[in-house]
C-alpha cells in the first residue's frame, strides 16, 4: 500500500499539488485570491460599451433592425459588385442604400397618389382648356 502524499508534487505531468486527504485549509492566503485587473476592465468596456443602440451588452448589435436575406443571380450579384467596387461600398451598403432610397421614393410617391385620389373624390370636373372652343364636326 502506498504512502499519503502530504503536500507533494505529484508525479504526473500537470504537477499540481496532491490533495492531502480529509483535512482543510481554514483561510486562504492572498496569493489564491483572484485580483481583478482594473486596466484590462476599463480597456473591455470601451470596446464594448454596454448602453446605445449599436451596443453588444444588450444582444441587439443594432437596435431593433431586422436583417434579410438577398439572393441574385450570378449577373445580377457581378453587377453589384462591380458597382459598388466603383462607389468604393461594399455590395451590401450599396444594396441598403439602394433599397432605402426606394423606400423613401415610395413613400413620396404613395402619399402624392393618396393626395390625388382625395381630390378626385369631390363633384367638381374640370374640363381641359379650349375644349369647347370648336365646334362639334357632323
Amino acid at each position: 500500500m502506498p504512502l499519503p502524499s502530504l503536500g507533494r508534487l505529484s508525479s504526473r505531468a500537470n504537477l499540481k499539488a496532491v490533495a492531502s486527504g480529509r483535512h482543510r485549509t481554514i483561510g486562504k492566503t492572498v496569493d489564491d485570491e483572484l485580483v481583478e485587473d482594473k486596466e484590462l476592465t476599463s480597456y473591455l468596456a470601451a470596446l464594448a460599451p454596454d448602453s446605445g443602440p449599436e451596443s453588444t451588452g444588450t444582444g441587439n448589435r443594432f437596435g431593433d433592425a431586422q436583417v434579410y436575406q438577398l439572393r441574385l443571380n450570378l449577373i445580377a450579384s457581378q453587377q453589384l459588385k462591380d458597382l459598388a467596387n466603383e462607389r468604393d461600398l461594399s455590395p451590401q451598403a450599396l444594396a441598403q442604400e439602394w433599397l432605402l432610397e426606394r423606400l423613401s421614393w415610395e413613400g413620396q410617391a404613395g402619399s402624392a397618389q393618396y393626395r390625388r385620389e382625395a381630390e378626385a373624390h369631390t363633384d367638381e370636373y374640370h374640363f381641359p382648356q379650349g375644349a369647347f372652343d370648336q365646334p362639334v364636326a357632323r
